[in-house]
């Protein structure tokens, strides 16, 4: 049957071209893990992942096991790492499904051994991430743990070193101090690492901005000192938008960046429709609590979108939507179904017709990073928290 309109269309060819676009930033110094992790950053982990292995991802990144096993069903040829780790009690999932975990903890150590054990798996059958604490202080292994950890892959032992990581949580920034800090960090734990005898495959570091602002051969450099290939993560990339860097950028851009700027497109346009159209004389007040007073006579369309779609409450009197190619102001407050829009300078305006909330109408385009601005967060947010009932679909 018919449903509510309100839906994300997902340019499943334009994610697949800026993968490629991707791999020839990063080539021929890096490997590509495509992030799909968070329902492929809002935009449907089964629309996105078969889309980026169909360009030619061979690794897929998600946040939990949950994630993985999913993602593990719809692409069974990919490698896929669990960047989040493994929770008690998943180990045997991991196994199952042959996924790779990041593994920072001990408890996770044994959890993996304890089920690689139970479903009788050959010494070093079982390939493990671990991440290493260079400065984030979220989570990784810190220099007190290190030796520990290492100490567990043994020959006997089910489980293989396959790679080592760290998040560059400051990519973005023009000097490159802190980046500079933490390679320099991971260098020195890298040698004790080739000390205690293991040698890894993957040097699994950097994101979206390190990628953009080339560093990749930076990074490759530094994996084939210890003899391993470096593996970088591209997320919000992948979906057509580059990270703000910090704006000294501006000024001296890497051409890497400039070239991501022109190539990349947006994967994901959010879309709803007008239900109604009204007039309202001068005084009337519009929406819960009356923040909105028409100050002469209007024409109001009420749109089919509201917080619990996603559409940021704090957008109310502050934001517009796309009508008939032209922008039309939110009044009152957004509801939780439902929100409305100024439309008396647009001509014409009637049931059924479309609203861009985020995309492409016309000329004119609203971007993630427009919604984010006005709401004081990162377009990361905006992706994932448009809500699960509304529909995505490929276009």
């Amino acid at each position: 049957m018919p449903t509510r309109p309100c839906w994300v269309e997902i340019q499943t060819r334009s994610l697949e071209e800026n993968y490629r676009f991707l791999v020839s930033l990063a080539a021929p110094h890096a490997e590509l893990l495509a992030i799909v992790k968070a329902d492929a950053y809002g935009h449907s982990l089964a629309l996105c992942a078969p889309a980026a292995v169909r360009a030619g991802a061979r690794w897929l990144g998600v946040t939990s096991v949950e994630e993985g096993v999913e993602a593990k069903t719809l692409c069974p040829d990919a490698r896929v790492l669990v960047i989040g780790g493994l929770f008690p009690g998943q180990g045997a999932e991991v196994v199952r499904h042959g996924l790779t975990a990041v593994v920072w903890e001990p408890w996770q150590l044994d959890e993996l051994e304890a089920a690689a054990h139970a479903a009788g798996a050959k010494p070093g059958s079982v390939p493990v991430h671990l991440e290493i604490d260079t400065g984030m202080s979220r989570q990784g292994v810190d220099a007190e743990g290190l030796l520990p950890a290492l100490a567990r892959f043994t020959p006997g032992s089910p489980l293989r070193l396959e790679g080592v990581m760290t998040h560059l949580f400051a990519a973005d920034e023009a000097d490159g101090r802190v980046t500079e800090i933490q390679l320099a960090r991971l260098d020195a734990t890298m040698a004790q690492i080739g000390a205690a005898g293991q040698l890894p495959d993957w040097f699994n570091v950097g994101s979206s901005a390190a990628l953009v602002a080339g560093q990749a051969e930076e990074i490759a450099a530094l994996a084939a000192r210890h003899g391993m290939k470096a593996m970088l993560r591209p997320g919000l990339v992948l979906y057509g938008l580059v990270p703000e860097f910090d704006p000294q950028f501006e000024s001296d851009e890497p051409p890497t960046l400039t070239a991501a700027r022109a190539h990349l497109k947006p994967v994901l346009s959010w879309k709803t429709r007008v239900v109604g159209v009204r007039s309202i004389p001068a005084g009337a007040v519009v929406g819960y609590n009356g923040t909105f007073v028409a100050s002469e006579p209007m024409r109001l369309a009420l749109v089919a979108a509201g917080y619990a779609d996603g559409l940021d409450r704090r957008l109310g009197n502050r934001f517009s939507l796309l009508v008939r190619g032209q922008y039309a102001p939110l009044v009152g407050r957004v509801s939780m179904d439902q929100s409305v829009v100024d439309v008396t300078e647009i001509p014409g305006v009637e049931a059924g017709d479309e609203v861009v909330i985020l995309g492409t109408q016309g000329g004119e385009t609203i971007t993630a990073f427009d919604h984010a601005k006005v709401t004081g967060t990162i377009p990361w947010e905006v992706f994932t928290r448009i809500g699960k009932r509304v529909r995505r679909i490929p276009v």
